[in-house]
């Protein structure tokens, strides 16, 4: 790999990658005030020259690290051949991208969103499936609309880089950094 290899947006080369790997999960970093940091999976429903965007409840864990410390990482791993590695500030998404993207999710997806106090502490599992059927009873087989606790967020990439095995430990590194507006590549030692 080579910096005449990669495309010189990051974006267009992360999307490649992405779509050659066929998977939209991606480990995401935060962390709250307190700093410590904290890191787990989540499908990454868009890409596009604005950013990286997911979706959770905005009151999980996730959710109260950014509205405390609105900057995070995210990692895209392909066993034993590539990762790329994105970081930058995060901001909400707005309404219509929300609302636009729950209609996309299965009825059940939207149920559990409502019925999920995500990240808080339960007695069992049933108080969970309890949860659920309170929820399926209120919304029947009608519209389960958005609850207003569940949107997206958008990482706004400051830095991503590329890596790609190599044998003995000499991996291929590039890194491309926001100055002055402009995409810099520049490549990394190993």
């Amino acid at each position: 790999m080579d910096l005449p290899d990669l495309d010189p947006d990051p974006i267009v080369q992360l999307r490649r990658w992405k779509d050659d790997a066929a998977t939209d999960a991606a480990c995401l970093a935060t962390a709250g005030a307190d700093g410590l940091p904290d890191a787990r999976m989540v499908l990454v429903k868009g890409i596009d020259a604005e950013g990286i965007a997911f979706f959770t409840n905005r009151g999980s864990a996730k959710g109260r690290q950014l509205a405390e410390n609105p900057n995070a990482a995210l990692v895209f791993y392909w066993q034993g051949d590539r990762q790329i590695r994105v970081r930058g500030p995060v901001e909400l998404l707005g309404d219509d991208a929300c609302d636009a993207y729950w209609r996309t999710r299965p009825a059940g997806s939207r149920l559990g969103a409502w019925a999920s106090d995500q990240s808080s502490v339960i007695a069992d599992r049933s108080v969970l499936e309890e949860h659920l059927a309170e929820v399926a009873g209120r919304f029947g087989e009608g519209d389960i609309p958005r609850p207003d606790f569940w949107g997206g967020y958008v990482v706004r990439p400051a830095l991503v880089e590329f890596w790609h095995h190599r044998d003995d430990r000499l991996h291929d590194r590039i890194r491309y950094r926001r100055e002055s507006g402009e995409w810099v590549r520049e490549r990394l030692s190993p």
